[in-house]
């Protein structure tokens, strides 16, 4: 079969009524510090979720199921969840680490029909008893047609509530004897972490992020969650890149020629090399060079080439004290008139602008 994959390759910023933005893999790395962010779609409705934290809760499974969250509204134009914190009969709830957690209100305050996904949060040492008014408020909070899930055992309280019957669920290995003892209608599932509907668990502290994550999916697509991948996932490799693309760096398949030229082009920043030059440094055509770019990467190599620079703009903008003429040439742009208009084009914002804003957040 012949495959075609079509790539325009613009190396220079393109005429305004086609007005550049990024289009390689690095848009997810770029797409919280753009002035107008890339959105799929309109705009969806604010998601209201409530964590309800038991004494002793995980404080890892509460933190990445909150963290994909937060980092999903900072990745979007608008936000698109608002995050309640509920506690017990106190305001102050106790982590399995010692931490104490200050609750936005407690559970009797909690007007559990106005939320849209309902969460329990278990943990290892969290006493697994029936409680009537968390029973009343899941049963409640359902009947609303909310999601109802639970971060560890959490999803304990769901099947003691009778909300589970019939549905797939995740939890910690240590209790899925017991869960399918006491509640022989719930269907225990050996993943780390389980969507089923309107139900959703995770087996312990390390599942908890990809289980809301694929929440995020759901709702907004795998646009944004490869943005906020990118943001939170850049440390599970041995060797963590300066500018990383998760989805490159974790592809086991990826050619070693395209590797290698990725290889090149993160070394060569502040001096480019020529796609000839870095085809012929891999050992390839430039044609070929070209097709596994626009095939892995969603850009041509020269388009590539730009947006890794800028983004390397981007981060020294950010992060350092440099001037913008000593930034230019760090990101190897010829001039710094040049430097700034591919900036402004590709993140709607001069560099100089943009530098101000990044430091007035901190």
């Amino acid at each position: 079969m012949l495959m075609v994959y079509y790539c325009i390759d613009v190396s220079l910023p393109v005429s305004h009524d086609m007005r550049s933005s990024f289009e390689s893999l690095l848009k997810n790395k770029n797409m919280a510090h753009l002035a107008k962010r890339m959105d799929d779609g309109p705009a969806l409705p604010m998601q209201r979720v409530a964590f309800v934290l038991l004494d002793n809760f995980s404080m890892m499974a509460f933190t990445g199921a909150v963290d994909a969250l937060v980092t999903a509204n900072l990745m979007s134009s608008t936000p698109l969840y608002e995050v309640l914190v509920v506690g017990g009969a106190r305001e102050v709830v106790v982590s399995d680490l010692g931490i104490a957690i200050s609750a936005g209100c407690r559970l009797a305050e909690l007007d559990e029909k106005q939320q849209d996904i309902l969460i329990v949060c278990g943990g290892f040492r969290v006493r697994l008893q029936a409680d009537p008014l968390l029973r009343a408020k899941l049963r409640s909070a359902d009947a609303a047609g909310a999601m109802l899930g639970g971060l560890w055992n959490g999803a304990y309280f769901l099947a003691e509530a009778g909300l589970l019957d019939g549905y797939d669920c995740a939890f910690h290995p240590d209790g899925r004897a017991m869960i399918a003892e006491l509640f022989p209608k719930v269907k225990v599932s050996n993943h780390a972490f389980v969507l089923d509907r309107e139900r959703i668990s995770c087996a312990g502290a390390n599942s908890s992020l990809g289980m809301m994550l694929e929440v995020v999916r759901r709702g907004s697509g795998i646009n944004l969650v490869s943005a906020i991948e990118e943001v939170l996932s850049c440390d599970k490799m041995q060797d963590v890149l300066d500018v990383s693309v998760v989805a490159v760096d974790y592809d086991p398949t990826l050619p070693q020629t395209l590797k290698s030229a990725l290889e090149l082009m993160h070394n060569n920043i502040d001096e480019p090399l020529t796609v000839d030059e870095l085809a012929s440094c891999v050992g390839i055509s430039r044609r070929q060079l070209e097709r596994l770019f626009c095939r892995h990467v969603n850009a041509t190599p020269s388009r590539y080439n730009l947006e890794l620079r800028l983004t390397r703009a981007r981060q020294l903008l950010q992060q350092t004290n440099k001037s913008l003429a000593d930034i230019a040439v760090a990101s190897g742009f010829v001039s710094i008139s040049h430097f700034r208009r591919c900036f402004r084009e590709f993140f709607e914002i001069s560099p100089g602008r943009f530098r101000a804003t990044s430091h007035n957040r901190r």
